[in-house]
This record gives C-alpha cells, structure tokens and sequence, in this order.
C-alpha cells in the first residue's frame, strides 16, 4: 500500500478535488562532455520549480509532456515497462534526446497535487515510478501532421536483470589489482570454444 505525506493523506481525507499534473526527471549524460545532465518535464502549462526531497528543480512545461500510459501498479520484481509521448517541437525535449546520452538514464516520475481553487502545490509531489529509460522512439512525422517522441521506461527491477560479465570485467579487476590478469579473456568466453586442458 503506498504512503503519502500528513499533509497529502489530510487533503484526501478531506475527499476535496484536486488537479494532478505528472512530471517525469532524466538524468542523462552530456554527449560532449560525458558529465550527468538533469532535465524535468511536466504536463502544466510554464515552466515552474519544484522542491523534491530538499533539491530545487526546473521542470518544463508548455506542453512538452503529453500524455502517460495508465500506471499499473504491482508487487513483485517483475520488470515492468511504462510509456510516456513528448512533443517534438518542444527545445527542451529535443535538447535531451539530441543533446544528452538518454540510453539507460535513470527516469522518475512525481504527481503533483493542487487544489483546483487557489492552483496552490498541495504538499510536495509524490514518487509514482522509478525506472530506466528503456527505449526511445523518435519517428519522422509525415508532411502536415505533428509528431511525437516516446519513452519506454523500464522500472527499477530492471536493474536486477544486468549480466554478471558488466561487473566482472579484466578492467574492472584490473582497477583494483593492475598485476592480476585472471579475467583477461573473460570478454571472449562465450564466443571462443577452448577445449579443456589447453
């Protein structure tokens, strides 16, 4: 069952009405650079910062976030994939998938709540998937009609489904011992037959 904050368990108690708003958080590498670049997107209208967990963040709006797939929630480490469209004439979108590295970045996604009266932040927003960017579609549109770009995030079980040879690498050894060259060919095994004995 998830939890939420006093103030956000107060406000549904209350059963009053409420906007929600999705914002999705990458954190992808720069291509030239190689440092870890952050980017927000959110389905509001203007740009506007939230506080997360004590950090202040910029997320984009104006309709660069356009619509998410229903979440289907369950227990369990079954790796699970959610779809999220973006416009492509949005700078900011494109500044992350032309601009950044998004293979395998890490992805939140946060619901923001406010009250449809005062358009006040109810509490701070709550975390509703957590995941790896999975795969990415970016599709030439056809003359005269609008085009999207979609994620596929894959949540945090993915994380589980890495093989082993990505932490048990020669490099990765050698990092801690330079002289030991026990997994030297380690990268070959599965493709070179050696015979036992030689």
């Amino acid at each position: 069952m998830r939890s939420y904050s006093t103030a956000t368990a107060a406000y549904f108690a209350s059963r009053s009405a409420f906007m929600g708003h999705v914002l999705v958080w990458l954190q992808a590498r720069n291509r030239s650079s190689g440092a870890v670049e952050t980017i927000g997107f959110w389905t509001g209208a203007d740009h506007q910062d939230f506080v997360i967990r004590g950090q202040t963040r910029t997320y984009y709006g104006a309709g660069a976030l356009l619509a998410m797939d229903p979440l289907r929630r369950q227990t369990g480490l079954k790796v699970r994939s959610q779809r999220i469209s973006f416009s492509q004439v949005a700078p900011e979108v494109m500044m992350a998938v032309r601009g950044y590295d998004p293979r395998h970045a890490p992805v939140e996604v946060h619901r923001a709540l406010f009250d449809p009266l005062t358009e006040q932040l109810i509490d701070e927003p709550h975390m509703i998937l957590r995941g790896y960017l999975d795969k990415l579609k970016l599709p030439t549109p056809e003359k005269g009609k609008s085009g999207s770009i979609t994620f596929e995030v894959a949540t945090a079980g993915r994380a589980l489904t890495k093989p082993v040879s990505r932490y048990r690498s020669d490099a990765s050894l050698r990092a801690r011992a330079p002289q030991d060259g026990f997994r030297k060919y380690a990268s070959l095994a599965d493709t070179v037959e050696v015979k036992w004995g030689r």
